[in-house]
């Protein structure tokens, strides 16, 4: 969730972008070979023919109407027998509601109820800004700790259907994981808005970050860098077609005319890191945030960008695209992701496909 001095939601339709192949669905994640054809692709991989679906999801539900239509929004995602897995990317609630511990098993019910692999990455409204009188004034530390034990019973698989992942549990972080499908290297990091955590919790009467506060902060960033380095080096020694980029927080947020280091400033080292590990991978790479709320496809890092200038940074990153998908009041469709095959233009492809029976 943007903090509040600056939310901004514009209402798109949904609509489809593109029509593109369709894979049966699968239920283990990839963890090394990989069948099909193979053969190099130009950019130094080795690749092979095959394409495959996963569907994105997030800032959803929000409030009493979308609540009461999140399982329907689950079963038109179980109908496209085509998924490989699906990905929510954080806010499971919106920033005025309760973070109890009964909507928390709720939402787990619901996800329970996902017929593929659910992969999910915490958002800031679960956790981060429960602070907030109108949220139960709750410690955030203390609900971060729920998420993890309520949505992450089995560190190493998925929700839904049970997928194997790499999973930093060991480390105390078991949201970050990571998987390979089809020479594509995904990875999830918990990487919430409101500053990555570090805007006061003002709920709680503080108005500066508390040390309990920096402390997670630092070392859950240090934990996001480690997990994207991984990710990226094993990418890069698989010679992998893409590399997926999976948070909630909306780094680059278009909406926001002009950012604040307060509101924007704790992303840098992560930031510069998906720069430096963009840059040596070499091949394309997908962002894939919520956030913002508002469907957006761009190149926040490219040359000219003045993303780089606010971040300190002399280097661009033109491979890498940022995608946005629609949440909040605009969660009226969820984002179908198509790997195109080996000889395709491009590597992946984007469609927005409307919910049957959108929340009003």
């Amino acid at each position: 969730m943007r903090s509040m001095t600056r939310f901004a939601i514009a209402t798109v339709g949904a609509v489809v972008l593109s029509t593109t192949l369709l894979m049966s669905p699968a239920v283990a994640a990839d963890d090394g070979g990989n069948s099909g054809q193979s053969g190099s692709n130009g950019n130094g991989h080795q690749g092979n023919t095959e394409g495959f679906s996963f569907g994105v999801i997030g800032d959803v539900p929000y409030g009493n109407a979308e609540i009461q239509a999140f399982p329907s929004y689950i079963q038109d995602l179980n109908a496209h027998k085509e998924l490989s897995f699906v990905a929510h990317v954080g806010d499971i609630k919106n920033g005025s509601s309760q973070c109890t511990d009964q909507y928390f098993e709720a939402i787990k019910k619901n996800f329970d109820s996902f017929a593929v692999p659910l992969v999910y990455t915490p958002g800031d409204n679960e956790w981060t800004d429960c602070h907030r009188t109108n949220n139960g004034a709750y410690n955030p530390l203390e609900r971060l700790a729920k998420v993890r034990d309520v949505f992450f019973p089995k560190p190493g698989f998925t929700l839904g259907a049970p997928m194997t992942v790499k999973s930093q549990a060991k480390e105390g972080f078991p949201e970050n994981v990571s998987f390979r499908k089809h020479e594509v290297a995904f990875t999830a990091v918990n990487i919430p808005g409101s500053n990555n955590s570090m805007l006061p919790w003002t709920g709680l009467g503080q108005t500066q970050p508390t040390a309990a506060q920096l402390n997670e902060v630092q070392q859950r960033t240090e934990a996001d860098i480690q997990e994207l380095r991984d990710t990226f080096r094993k990418a890069r020694n698989n010679g992998d077609r893409a590399v997926v980029v999976m948070t909630q927080a909306d780094m680059f947020d278009p909406t926001v005319a002009a950012p604040s280091q307060a509101d924007f400033g704790a992303f840098k080292p992560l930031v510069q890191t998906l720069i430096e590990e963009s840059n040596a991978f070499g091949g394309p790479v997908y962002l894939i945030n919520g956030d913002s709320h508002v469907y957006n496809q761009d190149h926040p890092l490219a040359a000219g960008s003045t993303w780089l200038s606010f971040y300190g940074q002399a280097t661009a990153a033109k491979n890498l695209t940022r995608i946005t998908v629609d949440g909040s009041n605009n969660a009226k469709d969820w984002l179908k992701v198509t790997v195109n095959p080996e000889d395709a233009t491009s590597v992946m492809s984007f469609d927005r496909i409307p919910f049957t029976h959108p929340a009003s």
